[in-house]
């Protein structure tokens, strides 16, 4: 498949998960090895409060473990408003905890597919959106603050992040899709001091157009860069250089990329690296630092199989003691 969805493989990895929230909570299961859970944009909280880990992702749910070898789950662990933009029960995607300031945050993308806001060269355009929630524990539940929209209603974002810039300012990192700019960029939006809201308009940081490594073809059969920006994800090395993980395709392989900000800021310029910094089929990545304090990436793998797109999480020893982000060999807990 060529110039394939994001948003369209995702679709087609959840229906159950997404059947499950429709029909009730889920069976929670004890004991699972990581490499069992079928699950997309994998996202890991070390929790030093708690001495766990909590991972999520798309799907909504969250998984909880001692030792990243085995997990429970899954768990529901967010109470949406059905009257606001949302809807009643809307597909949640690419979930991130952060703790901050004493309590939790919840970034995810919200699509409402009742609400249709656009149509561009035929594809119909969803409601879909980045949002926060909060709780004042890792495990939820975690519930709306005070603004009801974060960013725009007539764009479509997706996968946002959260950083805190040297000026101490809370930003989130988000992508706008696509399927509607048909050149997917990744932008920042400043936050509110308790992140309840966004202040101002995003900009942008670069665009899809921007990358060496992806491709795909035209309508003529031609090279181009892909259009699909993904997963970013911020991190500084121990020099202090400012970089970021994000992912798009090579032709029908799902691929991430790095890039580092010339100035050591979020204003950039970012200048992309050559190669792509994971191997093959592998994305939708980022950092922690495991409770005993080794660095980890954690990332889902990305196969077809009979025609069924399955992602695993997967994690890898990462560096970042020198002035670049390294990726070592994969780390089984």
């Amino acid at each position: 498949m060529k110039n394939i969805c994001l948003t369209t493989i995702i679709c087609f990895l959840f229906p159950l998960l997404l059947k499950a929230q429709t029909i009730g909570p889920p069976k929670i299961k004890t004991g699972v090895p990581l490499d069992s859970i079928v699950l997309s944009d994998p996202f890991i909280l070390a929790d030093s409060n708690t001495n766990m880990y909590y991972m999520t992702g798309t799907g909504g749910m969250l998984w909880k473990s001692k030792d990243l070898k085995l997990w429970d789950g899954p768990y529901q662990v967010t109470k949406t408003d059905p009257a606001s933009w949302m809807g009643p029960k809307p597909m949640i995607w690419a979930a991130e905890i952060h703790h901050y300031k004493n309590k939790y945050y919840y970034f995810a993308t919200f699509t409402n597919r009742a609400v249709k806001i656009d149509t561009v060269r035929g594809n119909v355009i969803e409601r879909r959106a980045c949002h926060v929630l909060v709780s004042d524990h890792p495990d939820g539940p975690y519930i709306p603050m005070k603004d009801p929209v974060y960013l725009p209603a007539d764009m479509p974002t997706l996968d946002g992040t959260f950083w805190i810039d040297k000026n101490g300012k809370p930003y989130m990192i988000y992508c706008y899709e696509w399927l509607q700019n048909w050149n997917g960029t990744i932008e920042k939006i400043e936050l509110k001091p308790d992140l309840s809201g966004t202040i101002g308009k995003g900009k942008v940081l670069f665009r899809a157009s921007d990358s060496p490594w992806s491709r795909e073809k035209d309508k003529d059969g031609k090279d181009q860069p892909n259009k699909v920006t993904d997963g970013p994800y911020l991190f500084r090395t121990k020099n202090g250089r400012l970089g970021m993980v994000w992912t798009s395709w090579i032709y029908d392989i799902y691929t991430q990329g790095v890039a580092y900000s010339k100035s050591g800021t979020l204003d950039g310029p970012w200048i992309q690296d050559k190669d792509p910094i994971t191997p093959p089929n592998f994305g939708h990545g980022m950092l922690f630092y495991s409770l005993s304090g080794q660095l980890l990436m954690s990332v889902h793998s990305h196969k077809n199989v009979n025609g069924r797109y399955v992602r695993v999480p997967h994690l890898f020893e990462a560096d970042l003691s020198g002035d670049r982000l390294v990726i070592g060999k994969q780390y089984v807990p």
